[in-house]
């Protein structure tokens, strides 16, 4: 039997693009099915373990139908990898079922046969994909989910997450991380995109992200990711984008060593109904106070105390004082 193939323990993963020159008697005698598979994942924990060492080995189990063995991973670049935009199609401008193509970074609409995505693998030979909404990587023209831990990395570039043990360690924590081009960085301490004229804007997030309070908040999205808001209220866009915006800044694992602000100032625009310009200059204890006080109706705040994030951080108390004095009549 001719054909290219990978060998996992006492089974045979054949290349779904060789698959046709198979027989069906050679197919069924070497694979042999296995229910489950046990998989060593490596995950990068900032706790050190028993070991004194930052990386903790799990075995996990995965469920072999779904397993796949991918030969286009080594073609993924990830300094091309840019996940701070908004998430539309490069082609048709849809928000509906995003793709990444990993290898180009571009982004396309939908999966199946004469989607945008699928065009873009047949024509430029671009087969590894990340739905940007699912987290889910995919084998496109084969239409296959790709299971593989070495893909980790970039799930946690597009969603960075953060446990309580670790928030409570980023003040005392003053170690430098490394992105892909070798530009060391400080968590934290790390660049804005300047896109045009948003200066104002980003002074005024990197200070909000700085806040200890308002940061291990909107660190943990479970927060504020169930927010209801009356139908057609856009502004909780407003929280989940400075949310996102919170954990990107404080990501000890960036490929870059700045951030984009561009979704977080996309949803400025909307909710201020273009009173906040990205390619117009603006005052910054405007757009402070503005993005304050938006921030806490969206979270459902009042005026009652400690209604919300917001009011907890920034509303302070004023005692005014009273007396009388009593008028004097100026001698001749």
């Amino acid at each position: 039997m001719n054909g290219c193939f990978f060998k996992n323990t006492d089974r045979l993963h054949f290349c779904s693009l060789l698959a046709p020159t198979m027989s069906a008697s050679d197919s069924q005698s070497d694979i042999k099915p296995a229910k489950r598979l046990k998989v060593e994942v490596e995950h990068d924990d900032e706790i050190p373990d028993a070991n004194g060492s930052g990386r903790v080995v799990k075995t996990e189990e995965v469920d072999a139908s779904k397993s796949r063995m991918c030969p286009y991973l080594d073609t993924i670049d990830r300094a091309v990898l840019d996940f701070d935009f908004e998430k539309l199609c490069s082609v048709s401008l849809s928000r509906v079922n995003v793709y990444a193509c990993l290898v180009c970074g571009k982004y396309f609409q939908g999966r199946g046969t004469a989607t945008h995505a699928y065009l873009h693998s047949v024509g430029e030979f671009h087969h590894v994909y990340l739905n940007l909404h699912t987290l889910k990587f995919y084998c496109l023209p084969d239409n296959y989910e790709i299971i593989d831990s070495s893909l980790d990395d970039i799930k946690y570039v597009v969603n960075p997450t953060f446990r309580p043990e670790h928030i409570n360690k980023l003040d005392k924590n003053g170690r430098e991380s490394r992105a892909i081009d070798g530009t060391m960085y400080l968590p934290g301490v790390i660049g804005l995109n300047n896109i045009k004229a948003n200066d104002y804007c980003n002074v005024v997030l990197q200070a909000l992200c700085h806040v200890k309070p308002l940061r291990n908040y909107f660190l943990r999205e479970e927060n504020y990711r169930d927010i209801k808001r009356p139908p057609g209220d856009v502004s909780v866009l407003l929280v989940q984008r400075f949310g996102e915006l919170m954990r990107k800044v404080w990501n000890p694992r960036n490929f870059k060593a700045h951030v984009s602000p561009h979704e977080m100032l996309q949803s400025v625009v909307l909710c201020s109904k273009k009173q906040f310009q990205i390619t117009e200059q603006g005052d910054p204890i405007i757009f402070l106070s503005w993005f304050l006080n938006s921030l806490h109706k969206a979270l459902n705040g009042s005026k009652k105390v400690s209604s919300s994030i917001i009011n907890k951080s920034f509303m302070g108390k004023m005692k005014v004082y009273t007396r009388k004095i009593e008028k004097r009549c100026r001698r001749r």
